[in-house]
């Protein structure tokens, strides 16, 4: 047996790792004992984070408790990984940080599946975003083991993570590398793999008083758990991928970007990338770089012009989807900027990363994090970054096809976002009108502008709504509907006057916030810190919030009716399955009965829309936002084979 011992808040804890079979069993019985005490802390150590693909290795577990852990080398096979078995069995509850990743390569790389560890897992993490979801740039302690450690348990917690990092670069190795290259034996590797679950042990207990203290239910705790296990189905499960496709993506995006690049080249930019080089070029073709409603121009930090995403959209008179506004002429070079930096991103981070993290069976798989806003809204990340794609996308979209023998199956909620705020303020004109079925922003553009409202007038409204919603002032809202500020400014006013409910429930939880040390709490007992000089947000953090947790409970819903195996992806407020083709139609039915219940008196609906063999065959649409059948039958297998299906769809 090699011990090493550490000091941890004044106390002496000790790592073990077992060499013989008296010491495997030495851990056995330990193991046994520490069961009846409490739950045991658990995590594993592998040769990266790409779980599925065909180098990956596990290499230790580690399990431990408040004084005691042992690192199980499971790479040397044989008896270690007998022991480590027999304790993942026998343990009743185990405590992980992070436990999804930690659940996925078990159930890859050993026979424990994901279905038999989850139930039995608590997971830290979960409990520290609950406790503040803010990261540390924001003001929060942050989810990562370190810094929770260091608040809550020893101010001098190493970072494992880093101090493995200078091992490695010691070593000759980088951070990338080091994990697959560094020697089982090597004594640091060895401590921190021990410290990690002394760690989490410790960590575990501060964590429910903290949440004890602060009054957060133990049901959203159990709630979050069941959220966070759905999604590590849908990751495992993953995303078929068209390789054909992917590399015919990969050359017209390059080319894309290269056509662009010639485009702003012949302004005297010679890399869309450069803010400087765009700002000078900018100022040269007249343009004084003052956004809606602002007297002067904005800066960078560095005192340069701003040319980023925003500033760019506008002078291009494009929406978020891409679309033209209408505002003012289109500046060729912030159009060729835009377009530029689109197509060398979407070649990174989507088509080379199809091409090179696919499965050994053409898989890849998304990270789905299922608390990463401080609203508590899911992210996707990794391998497949879906929630980053525009609305009006399909070219990335269809890469990624259902798989086979089904379609794909999209179903999005009506005007969530909308609806929740009916619901949340008791907007008594709004609960009418989506009771009568009627278009929300038809209905709100009549009532501040009259019966004889515009396209326009409708766009400003919805762009209103969604302001309240999202935090958007009118500035924000001038530049994305094009409108003059003036004009957004009267009809804010004129909205505030037709729904004055949301102005009361702003104030009233802004002061319960006050009163309750800046945080708002929201229906399902989330609590959300306010920035003290952004209370306005506060309509914003209710809403999103409120929305995600309408989404979460759609997919419990989903579960119960035995739809989870179909789940791919929760994006935004839409569900991404694949379903056999023949019944089609009745999954559509059912993910929307799944998706539709009530939220206080305002009725959530939701509809399903049925597409072809990729992804991608649910956007390919005109302007209008007709479907194109040329384009769904040029681009999409099923459509090719089913012509007549594709007709259809566009009528």
């Amino acid at each position: 047996m090699r011990t090493y011992y550490h000091d941890v808040a004044g106390e002496t804890v000790t790592i073990n790792v077992p060499e013989t079979d008296n010491d495997l069993r030495e851990f056995m019985q330990w193991a046994r004992a520490a069961a009846v005490r409490g739950p045991i802390a658990l995590d594993t150590e592998t040769t990266g984070l790409d779980i599925f693909s065909a180098t990956f290795r596990l290499r230790t577990i580690q399990f431990g408790d408040t004084h005691t852990a042992w690192v199980i080398h499971w790479e040397r096979g044989g008896r270690f990984i007998e022991a480590a078995l027999f304790v993942l069995r026998i343990v009743q509850c185990f405590l992980i940080h992070n436990a999804p990743y930690d659940w996925l390569v078990l159930d890859k790389h050993t026979p424990v599946s994901l279905e038999s560890l989850a139930p039995r897992t608590v997971d830290t993490q979960v409990k520290a975003k609950l406790v503040d979801p803010r990261p540390p740039e924001k003001g929060g302690i942050g989810a990562a083991l370190k810094p929770l450690s260091a608040f809550f348990i020893d101010p001098n917690a190493p970072d494992t993570a880093e101090g493995l990092t200078a091992v490695f670069n010691s070593l000759g190795h980088t951070k990338k590398t080091g994990w697959a290259a560094i020697d089982l034996d090597h004594p640091t590797y060895n401590l921190y793999a021990g410290l990690d679950v002394i760690y989490t042990a410790r960590l575990d207990p501060a964590l429910t008083d903290e949440l004890s203290r602060r009054g957060v239910r133990a049901a959203l705790l159990e709630y979050e758990h069941q959220i966070s296990r759905m999604c590590a189905v849908m990751m495992r499960a993953g995303l078929l991928v068209d390789a054909e496709y992917v590399d015919t993506l990969r050359a017209k995006l390059r080319e894309e970007e290269a056509k662009h690049s010639t485009i702003a080249a012949r302004y005297g930019v010679t890399s869309v990338n450069s803010g400087a080089q765009v700002a000078e070029a900018l100022l040269a073709m007249g343009e004084d770089m003052i956004m809606p409603g602002r007297a002067k121009p904005e800066y960078t930090d560095g005192g340069q012009l701003k040319t980023d995403k925003t500033v760019l959209m506008w002078l291009a008179d494009l929406d978020r989807d891409w679309q033209r506004i209408g505002a003012r002429e289109p500046n060729p070079l912030a159009d060729a900027v835009l377009r530029g930096k689109r197509a060398g991103k979407w070649v990174t981070s989507y088509a080379d990363k199809f091409a090179l993290n696919v499965d050994p069976v053409g898989r890849i798989h998304a990270t789905i994090n299922t608390l990463q806003a401080r609203t508590g809204r899911m992210s996707i990340s990794g391998d497949f970054a879906a929630q980053q794609l525009p609305s009006s996308d399909y070219m990335i979209r269809r890469a990624v096809l259902a798989d086979p023998g089904h379609v794909m199956l999209s179903t999005d909620f009506t005007a969530v976002e909308m609806r929740v705020l009916a619901g949340l303020a008791n907007v008594k004109r709004m609960k009418h009108a989506i009771a009568a079925d009627e278009d929300l922003h038809d209905f709100t553009a009549r009532l501040v502008f009259g019966d004889n409202f515009t396209k326009a007038h409708r766009k400003l409204c919805k762009g209103i709504g969604f302001g309240k919603v999202y935090g958007g002032g009118a500035d924000t809202i001038a530049r994305q509907t094009g409108a003059p500020i003036a004009q957004v400014r009267s009809a804010i006013a004129a909205y505030d006057r037709a729904y004055p409910e949301i102005k009361r429930a702003s104030s009233k939880w802004q002061r319960e916030a006050r009163g309750n040390g800046f945080v708002t709490v929201t229906p399902t007992g989330r609590h959300l810190p306010m920035d003290r000089t952004r209370m306005y947000s506060v309509v914003n953090y209710q809403c999103q919030s409120t929305a995600r947790d309408v989404l979460g409970q759609a997919m419990l819903n989903c579960e119960d009716a035995g739809l989870l195996e179909h789940m791919k992806l929760p994006i935004h407020d839409e569900l991404l399955a694949s379903v056999p083709a023949a019944e089609a139609r009745d999954f559509a039915r059912e993910f929307e009965r799944c998706m539709s219940f009530d939220l206080f008196g305002v009725p959530i609906g939701a509809e399903a829309e049925i597409g072809g063999r990729s992804w991608g065959s649910l956007y390919m649409k005109d302007a209008r936002g007709k479907y194109v059948p040329e384009l769904l039958i040029e681009h999409d297998e099923w459509y090719a084979a089913n012509p007549q299906a594709a007709y259809a769809k566009a009528a």
